[in-house]
């Protein structure tokens, strides 16, 4: 899990250009900030990006150290995206469109070679993440805009093993099984046979 710091910055970082990111037509933009010592290189500005690094910040609400800076970041946030409600939801639809496709992407590469692609899934859940994350954000679109996403989920669900969370300990507080039930089991390398005796 990214330090605090680590977080911090991106998230401060992001809020300094956001207006700038969401009024260009690009769907990644450079953060322009250095990561902090020992830790890796910032990922390209998105907006399920900013909104992913505040909620790993939010693992550490209840201590008096962090809580305000927290807050602060909070509320600066969605200042900005109810100054900005269009372009952010016009941002916030491409990205939900290309993270689905590149989820889809993943499932099939996934349904072909079972197992090549089984241990990619601790990295590529992300992007379901990003579903998740991006939907409050384009529920005024037409159904149309999350096509396709109940078909994946239904076949995860009839797939995955389920397991302990997959990410780091300390983010389940903020990712419940409830809600994020793709974080808690592995796929197999081997697809089981559906109902329909098709896999």
């Amino acid at each position: 899990m990214p330090t605090f710091e680590y977080d911090r910055r991106y998230v401060e970082r992001g809020l300094e250009i956001l207006e700038d990111y969401l009024l260009a037509d690009a769907g990644y933009w450079p953060i322009g900030a250095p990561a902090p010592a020992g830790e890796p290189a910032y990922p390209m500005l998105t907006l399920e990006g900013l909104k992913l690094a505040l909620l790993r910040l939010s693992v550490y609400r209840g201590r008096l150290t962090f809580e305000h800076q927290i807050e602060k970041l909070t509320f600066e946030l969605d200042v900005l995206q109810r100054r900005w409600a269009a372009a952010w939801e016009k941002k916030a639809t491409r990205a939900y469109h290309a993270r689905l496709a590149m989820w889809g992407n993943y499932l099939e590469e996934y349904r072909s070679l079972p197992e090549v692609h089984a241990d990619r899934y601790v990295y590529e859940v992300r992007l379901r993440v990003f579903l998740a994350i991006l939907a409050p954000d384009v529920m005024s679109l037409i159904p149309a805009s999350r096509q396709g996403l109940p078909d994946m989920d239904d076949f995860l669900k009839a797939t995955i093993m389920p397991d302990q969370f997959i990410w780091d300990e300390e983010l389940q507080v903020v990712f419940p099984a409830d809600s994020y039930w793709y974080l808690y089991g592995k796929l197999p390398v081997m697809i089981p046979s559906q109902p329909n005796g098709s896999a």
